[in-house]
């Protein structure tokens, strides 16, 4: 899906951010998104399964905490804490191939839940105008996290405020 490119990047750290037409599964209108900074990633036995924590960067400082794959919590694991590879993982060849496209990762925004599979999306912008693009949240984390600027992390408030299913985006137009 592409998007018009004067979408404007986050205004102020944490502050809560407006976007037009996505996260609302009703259809356009504004939602309310929180800029966040990944906390922890961790796996607590006997939970077989790894977990990812985003904290809001503002006030209240809530948090979302969901389970994610163990390659995936490995790759991310690795991208938080800059633990050098001896090669390349997955996430390192698409940052770099984006990098030598010359593509820009806007920002992940973290859009919709459904039982416990979360929805995220991915912002890029090219010379020719932006897309988004629908992904994992794992995905886009570590992508994010092996950009060379900081990438802002959005949640959808909706998914701070309880544990119900919230619809995903529905595409613009």
């Amino acid at each position: 899906m592409t998007v018009p490119d004067p979408v404007p990047p986050p205004a102020g750290v944490g502050a809560p951010l407006s976007a037009v037409g996505a996260g609302s599964g009703a259809g356009p209108g504004p939602v309310d998104f929180r800029m966040a900074l990944v906390s922890t990633v961790s796996l607590d036995l006997p939970n077989q399964h790894p977990t990812v924590v985003l904290r809001e960067v503002e006030l209240p400082r809530r948090q979302l905490t969901f389970a994610i794959g163990m390659p995936d919590a490995v790759a991310l694991s690795h991208a938080v804490r800059r633990i050098p590879t001896p090669r390349p993982l997955t996430h390192e060849l698409m940052s770099d191939v984006l990098q030598g496209f010359d593509i820009d990762v806007v920002a992940v925004r973290i859009v919709g839940r459904s039982g416990a599979v979360y929805f995220a999306e991915l912002d890029l912008r090219r010379r020719s105008g932006r897309s988004v693009h629908s992904c994992r949240p794992s995905d886009a984390l570590t992508l994010a996290l092996h950009q060379s600027v900081p990438v802002p992390i959005l949640i959808d408030a909706r998914l701070l405020e309880g544990d119900g299913d919230v619809a995903p985006p529905s595409p613009p137009g």
